[in-house]
């Protein structure tokens, strides 16, 4: 259940913290916005060729009415309207909130006319996918966040991230997903998982040609963040983000092709989607 007040206390930070946050991104919007054509990023294109796999890794979590949700309340309920026995077909009725299990957050998530799901070019999301893992550092400390120290690491051990890629955080986090762990609450109400450092999102967009983001957890924000920096950062530059996504630890640094299954419905803010990795 959801912790009380919990919505509403991030609702009210949200509204608090705004007028600061859009100063505070200011110049990395703007030089966003140079790259930004009627809300959808101009990312130049993977280059040409065949995409060479040998298996295909599923980084999408099953989804059921009690996949853990940010405000802690379910948000898919299905019904059944017809059934085999009585009808010799089966139909259910989903009701279901977009940021829901393995999902899209598009550029219209955090912005007044960012693309929505219908609107990102299928091309872009089908990209280069890049793993940073601080499994290790999460393991002993909950808010760990990617930094930009981590970023510049893995480009030590395995050259320049490829233009268009998708950066993820293999945090290990997918490994408590039906736990208490994974909003992991304290007693004041504040969730404590990992997260991008709103610094390393800068550096991906100011001086890496990076399409997408993704985490294991329940936010591109770390858990006990106070105003979803990362968010309103990230999104309006017309750039579009994964969370929950599982299977991390199943692919390499690089090399691996993600694809994007996101939904297609018109002036979505994203939804559930499946999420798959060439390898």
């Amino acid at each position: 259940m959801c912790v009380p007040g919990c919505h509403e206390a991030i609702v009210q930070r949200m509204r608090l913290d705004r007028r600061n946050l859009f100063r505070r991104g200011a110049m990395v919007a703007a030089a966003a916005a140079a790259t930004t054509v009627c809300g959808t990023l101009a990312l130049p294109a993977r280059a040409a060729g065949p995409i060479s796999f040998s298996k295909v890794v599923d980084l999408t979590h099953a989804l059921g009415p009690d996949f853990p949700t940010f405000f802690g309340k379910p948000q898919l309920e299905i019904e059944v309207l017809n059934t085999y026995a009585e009808h010799k077909f089966n139909m259910k009725k989903w009701t279901i909130v977009e940021h829901t299990g393995t999902h899209l957050d598009t550029p219209f998530h955090f912005s007044a006319d960012g693309a929505s799901a219908d609107e990102i070019p299928v091309e872009q999301l089908v990209v280069p996918l890049v793993v940073v893992d601080i499994a290790a550092r999460a393991e002993g400390d909950a808010d760990a966040q990617l930094t930009p120290d981590d970023i510049k690491a893995w480009e030590a051990a395995n050259g320049p991230i490829p233009q268009g890629a998708c950066v993820a955080m293999h945090s290990g986090w997918a490994a408590q997903l039906m736990t208490p762990k994974f909003r992991n609450v304290d007693a004041q109400g504040t969730m404590h998982f990992p997260g991008f450092h709103l610094e390393a999102a800068q550096l991906l967009m100011t001086e890496r040609q990076v399409g997408g983001i993704a985490v294991d957890t329940l936010s591109l924000d770390f858990g006990k963040s106070p105003d979803f920096a990362v968010h309103y950062a990230w999104l309006p530059s017309g750039r579009w983000g994964i969370e929950c996504i599982a299977g991390l630890d199943q692919v390499p640094a690089k090399g691996a092709t993600l694809v994007v299954g996101g939904p297609k419905i018109v002036g979505a803010t994203g939804g559930p989607s499946r999420v798959l990795a060439l390898v």
